[in-house]
């Protein structure tokens, strides 16, 4: 039977190669004994001598490449004894995979006079050693791409670990719009190019850079450019598409390639002459999500066989990557919708206090949490102030936090007071779960009597900043945490002096695994004297740039929980500025009170105002009498507005309809409505109140 030359018998396993590769010097020539007893062929000294350490292969090989470009007859004794320098370094070079190999010394010339370049080395060892590099490299630039979380990152880490290693330059395309999860791509197939990067260029090699409108991509011959374009549209059986659903990457000169490549770069255009290109398509785990270009300059090797391995290998953990980036950041933005509706869009500006709030999440990978905040206008220009926080860190944390906090928001519509509110809050609690604990602080701030009425349910205490600077923790109960059940709230009620500033706030901004929460707390009373004192004894601090050196507190790596904050600097309403009376429910309180309203505006200088009101205030009262059994309350407010207010002991809320030709009445709402800048009504736990308001100054 013939003998192939092509035939494997009687290789060594690699991990037998490597095995006599690391072999001690004197072990070289020495053979153990087959079970057999038969007789093992002596082996020759230069592959012994190359197998005895890589640093001793690296030189023979180097040497006997040196003595094999000699003519015939030359003798090499220098090559025998030590190689050059710089043969040392093209085999060190030759290890890294795609690095290319210094030029060592040049062989004799041929008969054309031009030296021939030097022989690589043919041994098993090199190239072992290459493969073992390959393998290395693969595993180093795989973790680096595994360790992104979200695109840039990953596409980041893709054209760090490939450049310069593995190629010169890397072009990146993704699809746009990228689908997420099952999502069927939308139609046409769109790939944008992403990222780019390249090796940075010598002031002598600035000349071999192309700069277009948005990318900057070497310039790898000399003599041609490398415009590429931003978006390609893949059609639909064209050559792009080919490659792209074949999924295995292809070099730059395959058939398969140069068709595609040029639908890629956009109008035709193709990689000039002596690029070394390959062109890997991302898939990820359902679909193709973009392609990859490695490219390389004329003076470094050639891509080998092997490296389409390598670039398979880097595209299939980048595509899986993008998958994985694409899905965090839906769910990083489905967590974001959620904090931000369950939080207030805005803060309400109601009379006689000015409000300023903050929140922070715990942690970039933790943007949900139970903490909220909450501003209620209530009747009587009063204002419901609600902090809270729901445990732990996760959607069914932010749900809670939201159902309590609209429950919060309903109990507040009812003028209950905090106390109840809070009894409320832990019924709600219980129907939840057994589980779900939450702290809350509700506050009713009343500009005209200047009170605030405070209860706690295992919440940190509110601190008020005074005027003059003096900063206080106020004393209120603490109460037990919503959820707890067969607890009873307690309710205090305190001074709130004009130019004061209460700060409500959440655990998260007092407490820390550095400190406890009293020790937070005072921290946080004597920063907010401090900031006080700089803007003087007259003057209270901006509540927007209070907030903000609050937050400062915090010290690097000092948080550890979501923190929530509302700052309210009462302004009050003076007492000056308000007119009140009680009205007996008969037939005379409505032009009483028109009377009434004529004298307060003309003190307040509002005469022009006054037909306005007295129409407005007369159609209102005339409602309240008519359902009323108590006496029947009218209140003036003046602030930037004219805000008039008629309460009843009637819980019936009145309804605007469209009155028919016939009808004797039903039309005094609908004046109220044109006349009117704003009005509503609010039901109360004694009756309701319908208000309506009128700009001060026409």
């Amino acid at each position: 039977m013939t003998e192939h030359p092509t035939s494997h018998e009687g290789r060594q396993p690699l991990a037998a190669r490597s095995q006599e590769r690391t072999r001690p010097r004197h072990e070289a020539g020495t053979h153990p004994a087959t079970p057999s007893g038969g007789n093992v062929p002596a082996q020759s000294p230069a592959p012994a001598a190359a197998a005895t350490s890589p640093a001793a292969s690296t030189q023979q090989g180097a040497a006997s490449d040196q003595a094999a470009s000699a003519p015939q007859g030359a003798s090499t004794p220098q090559a025998s004894s030590a190689p050059s320098a710089s043969s040392s370094a093209a085999a060190s070079a030759s290890a890294v995979p795609g690095q290319a190999p210094a030029q060592g010394p040049l062989s004799a010339p041929g008969p054309t006079g031009v030296p021939a370049p030097p022989s690589p080395p043919q041994d098993g060892a090199g190239a072992a050693r290459r493969e073992g590099d390959r393998l290395r490299f693969v595993g180093a630039a795989t973790r680096r791409i595994a360790r992104g979380i979200d695109l840039d990152e990953i596409v980041l880490g893709l054209c760090r670990a490939t450049v310069p290693t593995f190629s010169d330059a890397i072009l990146v395309y993704l699809r746009d719009p990228l689908p997420v999860g099952d999502e069927r791509p939308v139609s046409p197939f769109v790939l944008r190019l992403r990222r780019t990067d390249r090796l940075r260029l010598t002031d002598e090699d600035t000349e071999n850079a192309l700069v277009t409108n948005t990318v900057q991509v070497p310039v790898l011959n000399p003599q041609a450019d490398l415009p590429v374009a931003d978006l390609c549209e893949v059609q639909t059986g064209g050559a792009l598409a080919e490659v792209l659903r074949g999924v295995r990457p292809v070099f730059g000169d395959s058939a398969a390639a140069r068709a595609a490549l040029p639908e890629l770069l956009g109008d035709g255009r193709t990689l000039p002459t002596g690029h070394r290109a390959i062109l890997a398509p991302l898939r990820g785990r359902r679909r193709v999500t973009g392609a990859a270009i490695f490219l390389r300059r004329p003076d470094r090797p050639a891509f080998e066989p092997n490296d389409l391995l390598v670039a398979a290998q880097l595209a299939t953990h980048t595509a899986l990557g993008i998958d994985k980036a694409v899905l965090y950041g839906r769910e990083a933005y489905i967590a974001d919708e959620l904090q931000r509706t369950m939080l207030p869009e805005g803060l309400p500006q109601p009379t006689g206090v000015r409000l300023a709030s903050r929140y922070l999440p715990a942690a970039e990978t933790a943007r949900v949490g139970g903490d909220w905040y909450d501003a209620i206008p209530l009747p009587g220009s009063r204002v419901a102030l609600v902090v809270g926080d729901v445990m732990g860190h996760s959607m069914t944390s932010a749900a809670i936090m939201g159902q309590l906090r609209t429950t919060a928001q309903t109990l507040a519509g009812l003028d209950l007071p905090p106390q109840e509110v809070l009894h409320h809050l832990d019924e709600q609690a219980q129907r939840l779960g057994t589980d779900r604990m939450a702290t809350c602080l509700y506050a009713v701030y009343d500009p005209v009597a200047h009170r605030i009425t405070i209860a706690n349910a295992g919440h940190p205490p509110p601190i008020l900043l005074h005027l003059g600077g003096r900063a206080e923790v106020l004393r209120v109960p603490p109460g037990a945490p919503i959820g707890v059940g067969g607890v009873d709230f307690e309710a205090v009620e305190l001074d709130a002096p004009a130019g004061a500033t209460l700060l409500l706030y959440t655990d998260g901004l007092v407490e820390s695994r550095l400190r406890d929460v009293w020790t937070g707390i005072e921290q946080l009373r004597e920063r907010l004297a401090a900031t006080a004192q700089l803007t003087g004894p007259d003057h209270s601090p901006p509540l927007e740039a209070l907030c903000d050196d609050v937050l400062d507190v915090l010290g690097p790596g000092d948080r550890d929980d979501d923190i929530a904050l509302l700052a309210a600097r009462f302004d009050g309403i003076a007492p000056s500025d308000v007119a009140y009376w009680y009205l007996e429910p008969e037939e005379r309180a409505p032009g009483r009170a028109r009377r009434l309203a004529r004298r307060a505006l003309a003190r307040w200088g509002l005469e022009e105002l006054s037909d306005s009101v007295e129409l407005l205030v007369s159609e209102v009262v005339t409602n309240a009498v008519r359902y009323a059994e108590r006496p029947v309350t009218l209140r003036l407010l003046r602030t930037d507005v004219l805000r008039c207010e008629v309460g009843d002991d009637s819980p019936q809320l009145p309804r605007q309809r469209r009155a028919r030709d016939t009808d004797e009445g039903g039309r005094g709402l609908f004046l109220v409505n044109r006349l009117a800048r704003r009005w509503g009504a609010t039901r109360l736990s004694t009756g309701k109140v319908v208000w309506f308001e009128l700009p001060a100054r026409c």
